[in-house]
């Protein structure tokens, strides 16, 4: 499923796609279901528990920036992420032992979908360690137009940025006075069914879907089974049973990786959309 090329790739440029992962059936039956979701959401006019919207949102025009936890409200979304094809990929770069945390569900509606500023995923979570990694499962076939994935080669060896204005957390890197290498930056496509990933600690971002087409991205966080949260662990028997392969252990493993805490917490909450509103009129990325 994966080659020892691509497990090389993923170690060297903190990235790497894998194609024809999930079938068009299994794919079909996540959109259907997404599908649902969406129509669902023309009884919501504000950010909940499940929903993120896009700002024009409307019942007549539903528009859904993002599903939240969605393996916690359909079993589709619980079995994909935990199908033993991916753990069998995720053994052999973050193995042996690894946890499932969480997951999202970017939908990237067509004209207009919501960009995502630049940043690293390890500012939200840092870990004892950071063999942790984000799998994103496409819903619909990427290219240049809808709003890929993009990801900065190599960023993942290098500092973590802070993600912080005005004195508290905002989930995205101040591009205007820091050089993060957008230059080398490039874009993630890929056919329906299959897979990203990349490092915890890979800068990346998206820009808005100006095309007539969705671009949906399933997303989903592995850790290691010995990396431990550094906010801690609020529910042990949850964090235990996430246990998707290798053996169960109270004692972390401890690496010298480079921390910024998500201190202050970010003025807004609810979503990574939501941490960013502090920054988006001055960092908007326009062009990626």
């Amino acid at each position: 499923m994966i080659s020892d090329d691509q497990v090389e790739a993923y170690h060297r440029d903190g990235y790497v796609v894998v194609g024809d992962v999930f079938n068009e059936i299994e794919v079909a039956a996540l959109n259907a279901v997404t599908d649902n979701f969406v129509q669902s959401s023309r009884e919501v006019s504000e950010h909940n528990q499940i929903f993120d919207l896009e700002d024009d949102h409307s019942a007549a025009r539903p528009r859904v920036r993002r599903i939240k936890t969605p393996h916690l409200h359909h079993e589709v979304y619980d079995s994909a992420a935990r199908d033993k094809r991916l753990v069998s990929i995720l053994d052999r770069l973050i193995g042996p032992g690894v946890r499932f945390d969480t997951g999202k569900l970017n939908l990237k509606e067509a004209d207009g979908g919501a960009s995502v500023e630049w940043h690293q995923d390890w500012a939200f979570y840092p870990h004892t360690n950071d063999d942790l990694l984000a799998v994103g499962i496409l819903l619909d076939d990427v290219d240049e137009e809808n709003g890929p994935l993009m990801v900065v080669p190599g960023s993942h060896k290098g500092p973590v940025f802070d993600h912080h204005a005005d004195g508290a957390f905002c989930g995205a890197i101040d591009i205007a006075n820091v050089d993060i290498g957008l230059d080398k930056a490039v874009p993630l496509h890929g056919k329906a069914g299959s897979i990203t990933i990349h490092h915890c600690r890979t800068t990346h971002g998206s820009a808005p879907n100006v095309s007539a087409r969705a671009r949906r991205l399933l997303l989903f966080q592995y850790i290691a089974a010995d990396a431990f949260p550094l906010m801690g662990i609020s529910n042990f028997e949850e964090f235990s049973e996430n246990l998707l392969s290798g053996e169960t252990s109270c004692v972390p493993r401890l690496e010298a990786v480079p921390v910024r805490m998500p201190l202050p917490p970010a003025q807004y909450q609810g979503s990574i959309y939501e941490n960013q509103r502090t920054v988006a009129s001055g960092w908007r990325t326009n062009e990626l």
